[in-house]
């Protein structure tokens, strides 16, 4: 089975009780990556989630409940760090920024899709990146393909 990297928007729809559709599909998502162990995060990523469900969700999690769930969501899966390879520091891996340069990637987009890429991780399950207005669900850059399991049609087992 092939690892699969998270990307924030399915952490935070997990606890989105404005979201009941989307809240199912990422408890299902999330559910069995877990199962089949092949779901992995990146460091960016829960740290995007706790600052997204302090501010965004409606009931915003409190700092305790975040870090609670942060905890927890990070002993189920393995995590990729922030390195200087992913961010930009390395002179000889300035991934996140020549994804920027070269795809035209939002930063923090990019991180992403550096983390899947420095990992051998070549699927990411994101709504948001498959949402930019010049991409779609399916895109592959450089090996690492990005799937929007929000979107309809989306069939867990094909993935899995």
């Amino acid at each position: 089975m092939r690892p699969i990297l998270i990307d924030t928007n399915l952490l935070v729809y997990l606890y989105d009780q404005n979201e009941p559709v989307k809240q199912t599909r990422a408890r299902q998502v999330l559910d069995t990556l877990r199962q089949n162990q092949t779901g992995r995060l990146s460091m960016q990523a829960l740290s995007e989630f706790v600052n997204a469900s302090m501010r965004k969700l409606t009931p915003p999690l409190t700092a305790g409940e975040a870090y609670e769930q942060v905890s927890l969501l990070a002993s189920f899966w393995q995590v990729f760090d922030l390195t200087p390879q992913i961010v930009c520091a390395a002179p000889t891996r300035l991934e996140a920024a020549r994804g920027v340069r070269d795809h035209g990637l939002a930063y923090y987009d990019a991180q992403i899709w550096a983390a899947a890429r420095l990992n051998q991780t070549p699927l990411v399950f994101s709504e948001d990146f498959c949402a930019a207005p010049t991409r779609q669900d399916g895109l592959t850059l450089e090996g690492v393909r990005f799937v929007n399991p929000f979107a309809e049609g989306f069939e867990m087992e094909e993935w899995v």
